[in-house]
């Protein structure tokens, strides 16, 4: 985001200012322009924060709320100060001094369940393995504001995270790691699958490595755990980004060690998938960090424009499906999928299925046919929003 874009709006924003401290015009029509800076800035409220509100106090405009976007902050702040304008800053810039510096973090559970709401009665908004190196901005009881690689603003429970400082970690970015490449398993207190379990494991997980011992890795957990795990179960993090080189046929492999794992909303693990994030764990399991959700995938990638002749796909296109745009409602992307070639995709649906194109097959999907949108290409394509973990790794600061 280029924050002097933000510039564009301020001079309608004095313009408001000045009427407003001069003729007493309504506060609202700062705030709208307020407003409009923020959809500049922050479109996309779930990988960006920009909520600001202007109070009017006499003839003094107090600016509150908060952001994770200083660059933006400054350059509205800038421009007010160089016009002369009076106003308090109250604006809560993230993230909080209240943290005490220990504003990184990583995931320590198997799957972290994460919450629209700092409440376990929220939306599940999205997970996160174990290992994820996460952004730690604010904390609300014992609840904690973060964002995770593909940028996703989300809440955490003080279960689920270990807070860093800069020092530790940068510490856990350089030690040796492993990463988890069965779909599912478990960690062990002894070099023995029959001794006490330490943890359950899903495919992609990360943790360090202490060193290896009669057939099995000597890990370490972010919470300082200690535990072993199967050496045929996982593989050297460093040579597995080495060896990364995803295929079309990589992909529907991977996909397809999914099959019948259960839908849930907010998914994105070997534990339960939605839509998207079945995709993005299948792209993730191939080294590259793609966007959250459908409708943020749908702006990735290369255009194939197949009009529902489907010859010119190949092997881990993403397929998205919704509500064509009319003259009075706009396009709605709510579903996608992964083409594998034959005329099908696999998806999750009720589970992780394959469902055909064809109208001849017993598995055509008459549903999907009918609201398909686009297809787009992700493999092999470099832009924002995708993140090749062989060339930019998230441990990476």
């Amino acid at each position: 985001m280029d924050f002097r874009r933000v510039l564009n709006y301020v001079p309608l924003l004095l313009l408001v200012l000045q009427g407003c401290k001069e003729d007493k015009v309504p506060i609202n029509l700062l705030q709208n322009q307020i407003d409009e800076i923020g959809k500049e800035v922050a479109p996309d409220k779930r990988v960006a924060l920009f909520d600001i509100k202007a109070i009017k106090d006499n003839d003094t405009y107090i600016l509150k709320g908060e952001s994770n976007l200083p660059n933006a902050i400054e350059a509205l702040k800038t421009r007010l100060s160089a016009e002369n304008v009076d106003y308090i800053d109250s604006i809560q810039l993230l993230p909080t001094k209240a943290l005490e510096g220990k504003t990184q973090g990583v995931i320590t559970i198997s799957v972290a369940n994460l919450r629209s709401q700092p409440k376990h009665s929220a939306e599940l908004a999205t997970q996160a393995t174990l290992g994820t190196p996460v952004k730690v901005y604010k904390k609300s009881d014992g609840w904690y504001l973060i964002q995770t690689p593909d940028q996703y603003l989300s809440w955490v429970d003080s279960g689920g995270i270990q807070l860093m400082d800069s020092i530790s970690a940068n510490q856990w970015r350089s030690s040796d790691k492993i990463i988890f490449t069965k779909t599912y398993g478990h960690t062990y207190a002894t070099t023995d699958v029959t001794s006490q379990v330490v943890s359950d494991m899903v495919a992609g997980a990360v943790l360090e490595k202490l060193g290896e011992d009669k057939g099995f890795y000597k890990v370490k957990y972010p919470d300082s755990r200690i535990a072993y795990i199967l050496k045929g179960e996982a593989q050297d993090y460093n040579q597995w980004l080495q060896d990364l080189n995803p295929t079309t046929d990589a992909l529907v492999e991977t996909s397809k060690k999914l099959m019948g794992v259960p839908y849930l909303w907010g998914g994105t693990s070997t534990k339960g998938v939605d839509c998207s994030g079945f995709t993005k764990t299948i792209y993730f399991l191939n080294g590259m960090v793609i966007p959250r959700d459908a409708s943020q995938q749908v702006h990735t990638g290369k255009s194939i424009d197949s009009l529902k002749n489907f010859d010119d796909l190949v092997k881990g296109d993403l397929l998205f499906f919704g509500r064509k745009a009319t003259d009075s409602t706009p396009e709605k992307v709510v579903h996608v999928g992964m083409w594998i070639g034959n005329n099908e995709f696999i998806h999750s649906s009720n589970m992780v299925r394959i469902s055909s194109m064809d109208p001849k097959a017993p598995n055509f999907d008459e549903w999907n046919l009918k609201r398909y949108l686009r297809t787009k290409r992700i493999l092999k394509e470099e832009e924002d929003g995708l993140i090749n973990l062989a060339n930019t790794p998230i441990f990476k600061d």
